[in-house]
């Protein structure tokens, strides 16, 4: 593979990773309002208990199995994005300062209203940046994401996944 070729395989990359990172915490909220959802419409037409989950009963409405699948999956994908980051925070050599970076960029839950309050919240911390020294860590911080995401999973997601599955349970 050229240089170039790499260099824009690798750019799609981060664009995917960035994206990803955008949606995280709009992806969060759908999965737990689809889950008290599903809950809810589960428990309503099967007079359940509040305790009781989809799995604990033997029922067959391939509707609810199918949206119970997709927020497991869901659910899966946002697991390996935390321990991703989690990786990052623990092994990288400034894993501590890329971790802050990339949580209150995107995984914070609250959203900061603008950039200015991501520097605020980051000099709370005792990391003061300018804004174009910002914006060159969370590439940087993006890029190393990337490398943990991508780097096992864009090959073997499934595997990944499977893998995950006998790990939880």
């Amino acid at each position: 593979m050229t240089l170039a070729a790499q260099s824009t395989k690798d750019s799609k990359y981060i664009h995917d990773t960035a994206k990803l990172m955008q949606n995280y915490r709009d992806v969060l909220w759908n999965v737990e309002v689809s889950e008290q959802n599903l809950q809810a419409e589960f428990r309503a037409e099967y007079g359940a208990a509040n305790g009781t989950q989809i799995t604990d009963l033997d029922i067959s409405n391939p509707r609810l199995e199918g949206d119970a699948q997709f927020i497991t999956r869901s659910k899966k994908m946002l697991q390996l994005i935390d321990s991703s980051v989690n990786l990052i925070r623990e092994r990288h050599k400034k894993g501590g300062f890329y971790y802050l970076i990339l949580y209150y960029s995107y995984l914070s839950p609250q959203r900061f209203k603008n950039t200015n309050e991501i520097l605020h919240a980051l000099e709370q911390k005792g990391i003061s940046l300018s804004l174009r020294i910002y914006y060159g860590r969370r590439k940087k911080a993006l890029e190393i994401l990337s490398s943990v995401l991508w780097g096992y999973t864009s090959i073997a997601c499934n595997d990944i996944l499977t893998l995950f599955d006998h790990l939880i349970k």
